[in-house]
């Protein structure tokens, strides 16, 4: 998918990619706050299947970012590079996107049910504290942008063009809004699997897509479910309502969870 670099840069730019000084051999550190999902930087906010983040400090002895040569028979790596960090939930070690000394970017594994796990983050031997979280039925966060200040949602035309203020969508247009957490899809996803081909939200999901406060209709979501190609991103295929007032806020709303506000999508009359 074209924008899979771009989010993946988007994740990796909070801390950069590059030589790192040395980092002694002591044990991974980090809270419960510093576990956020990684579309938002919202903490406390996770789900089976979410791309999340945890920021700290000894989280690795060098950066690593995931590469096309990594993905073997589509098979997602739980290790690195050199890199020799891992990250469990429970007893499940997380595909990882990225790893550093302050940041790693990982998958929740998809096959958890929600509802309490365990956190750690271990580093040849080395085994941070073991934090309690509760894992929730989905954790919307849509992927962001800013742009003079303001936040854009990452979204494009069914073209591929990235929507921006100078180039926004009109009312009446599909739009393609890409996000994680957004829970169970059919098929399900697989463990440490890449997903080659869309799968929709579970009948039933009652995803809503908020438009200045406002839900769309159901028919307005075209599509729904795992972006092809890309563990743990979804996409929303919309068709802005004739109504759409210019460059709305934009927020998900799935089984009680909301994506953060003051998100704008690029929108003109």
């Amino acid at each position: 998918m074209p924008l899979a670099p771009l989010l993946l840069g988007l994740m990796v730019a909070r801390c950069g990619l590059g030589a790192d000084p040395p980092v002694p051999r002591v044990a991974p550190d980090y809270t419960a706050a510093s576990i956020v999902n990684s579309a938002d930087n919202l903490s406390g906010v996770l789900a089976p299947n979410t791309i999340g983040t945890i920021y700290g400090t000894n989280l690795a002895f060098g950066t690593a970012a995931l590469l096309p040569a990594n993905v073997q028979g589509g098979v997602l790596p739980i290790v690195l590079g050199d890199s020799e960090t891992q990250v469990f939930f429970s007893n499940y070690a997380a595909d990882l996107y990225y790893v550093s000394p302050t940041q790693i970017n990982f998958l929740v594994p998809p096959m958890m049910l929600p509802g309490p796990v365990s956190f750690r983050v271990v580093i040849d031997g080395l085994e941070g504290k073991s934090i309690q979280l509760k894992l929730g039925a989905a954790a919307p966060g849509l992927f962001a942008m800013v742009l003079d200040g303001v936040t854009y949602a990452i979204a494009t035309l069914l073209d591929g063009s990235l929507l921006t203020p100078s180039s926004p969508a009109k009312p009446g247009d599909i739009v393609v809004l890409y996000a994680t957490g957004l829970g169970a899809t059919s098929p399900p996803a697989v463990y440490s699997q890449l997903p080659t081909a869309a799968a929709p939200l579970v009948p039933g999901a009652n995803l809503q897509v908020l438009l200045n406060g406002v839900a769309v209709p159901p028919d307005a979501i075209d599509y729904a479910g795992i972006a092809p190609g890309n563990a743990g991103l979804y996409q929303i295929n919309l068709i802005l309502p004739t109504s759409t007032a210019p460059n709305p806020e934009i927020r998900l709303q799935l089984d009680g969870a909301t994506s953060v506000p003051k998100v704008q999508l690029p929108v003109s009359k």
